[in-house]
């Protein structure tokens, strides 16, 4: 009787938890997924670090060393292609190895290239170390990463968490801006390096002990959704991210999400996130009030980033982003009139509205690629972010040549703007995928 009992128990314990349709959290319990949550959400701060930190570099190493402008921003360049390039990649190698061991990894290597960019001497030093190891390593924590997770955890508030995932940048923008300014200031560029390094070996641990790969993991449905097996290891990652933009390259709507976040890219990480302090410095504002409008951004990116996600839940995502596009483009055009010497109430308008609308781009066009690609939405969304980010490494670099040439940024604001009501017009073009039609009986 005594075994019969205790292999009924066994049975118990080996059988999943819970293989029901999930309608969130009970009132006992917090669903594994919101834990899950809170850890990508964490290590996306650890990686925003690293973001907030070229911008803050420019003028320290141009009198430090003597480099143009030009050849810092070519390394910063090279640091947000290699991030958007990097994305689809890894979330191929996420399915193939688990999303747990390449965050680590990642994570590891943009302190070892930051730690060692301290040392560095010569220009080709910093494109290795911030242009090629801390791109490839944070493009493996970018939203690609963000998109993975939400999909195999959440079935139910995918366009919440989506904005709130996005938000956790703006946070460590907002937590290491005005911190690394501070440092940059009092005791120079090198322990502001070594500040962000840190950071992200934090997280490692944290990451470690408390990231799961899938719910079934754990034996649980993903939040709002019924049980599915784990699938097994995906073969081929490289291949098969390959094959993925091959097919949706092919179509239509691809181009225009690619375009649209090209020009998002172009127009936030490349534009505000690498010359803002730069230039208003140009116009006698200090490092440090320059830098702390930039992180102010970061405090308005997150409501607006998360009230896009609720809003791309109920609205139309194309029109959505029409809309946000042409009040950046609009924002732009207004930006060299506004820089001054001092804080005034038109340049703080700037940085609400602008925060409003800095990554609330991204929930609509992960719904639509969600809408268009289907499984494969992930590493699609991958591949569009890697558009992002070769117009932000375009930006970076012409518009540092831009101030060498012209001697000041407002040519680079100007056409910003107007690349931004191009793609406003491109997300209305979008067209919505056909439902499947089911026969009558």
């Amino acid at each position: 009787m005594t075994q019969t009992t205790d292999s009924a128990a066994a049975r118990d314990e080996d059988r999943p938890a819970d293989r029901t349709p999930s309608r969130g959290p009970s009132r006992l319990r917090i669903h594994r997924a919101w834990i899950v949550a809170v850890v990508t959400f964490v290590t996306i701060i650890g990686g925003a670090a690293f973001n907030s930190l070229p911008g803050l570099l420019i003028d320290p190493l141009h009198t430090e060393f003597g480099w143009s402008r030009g050849e810092i921003g070519l390394a910063v360049s090279i640091d947000m292609a290699l991030y958007g390039l990097t994305a689809p990649f890894a979330a191929a190698l996420m399915d193939r190895f688990g999303i747990r061991r390449v965050v680590v990894v990642a994570l590891t290597t943009v302190a070892a290239g930051a730690f060692a960019s301290v040392w560095m001497t010569a220009s080709w030093q910093l494109m290795i170390y911030w242009g090629l190891l801390v791109g490839l390593g944070t493009g493996s924590m970018a939203l690609a990463f963000s998109a993975t997770v939400t999909n195999r955890w959440f079935v139910a508030r995918r366009g919440l968490v989506t904005g709130i995932l996005t938000a956790a940048g703006a946070s460590g923008q907002l937590i290491f801006l005005p911190l690394c300014a501070w440092i940059v200031e009092e005791h120079g560029w090198r322990p502001a390096s070594v500040t962000v390094a840190l950071a992200a070996l934090v997280v490692v641990p944290f990451v470690w002990l408390l990231m799961r790969d899938h719910p079934a993991d754990v034996g649980l449905a993903p939040y709002g959704g019924a049980y599915v097996e784990k699938p097994a290891p995906a073969r081929g990652a490289a291949a098969r991210t390959v094959r993925v933009l091959v097919d949706a390259a092919r179509t239509g709507p691809f181009w225009l999400l690619a375009g649209t976040f090209a020009i998002c890219g172009a127009s936030t990480n490349g534009l505000i996130r690498t010359h803002f302090v730069p230039s208003a410095h140009d116009h006698g504002m200090p490092i440090t009030a320059a830098a702390s409008l930039l992180a102010v951004i970061g405090v308005f990116d997150i409501i607006g980033t998360v009230f896009s996600g609720w809003l791309t839940d109920r609205f139309d995502a194309r029109r959505l982003l029409a809309v946000y596009y042409a009040l950046r483009g609009i924002s732009l055009l207004f930006l060299p009139m506004l820089m001054a010497p001092t804080v005034h109430p038109p340049m703080v308008f700037f940085i609400v509205f602008y925060g409003l609308d800095w990554v609330a781009t991204v929930p609509p066009t992960l719904a639509l690629c969600r809408e268009q690609y289907g499984e494969d939405s992930a590493i699609v969304f991958g591949w569009v972010l890697a558009s992002h980010q070769v117009g932000a490494a375009l930006v970076a670099f012409l518009g540092g040549v831009a101030r060498d040439v012209f001697g000041s940024y407002d040519m680079v604001w100007y056409a910003s703007g107007a690349l931004c009501a191009t793609a406003a017009l491109m997300a209305l073009v979008i067209r919505r995928k056909a439902e499947p039609v089911v026969a009558a009986r």
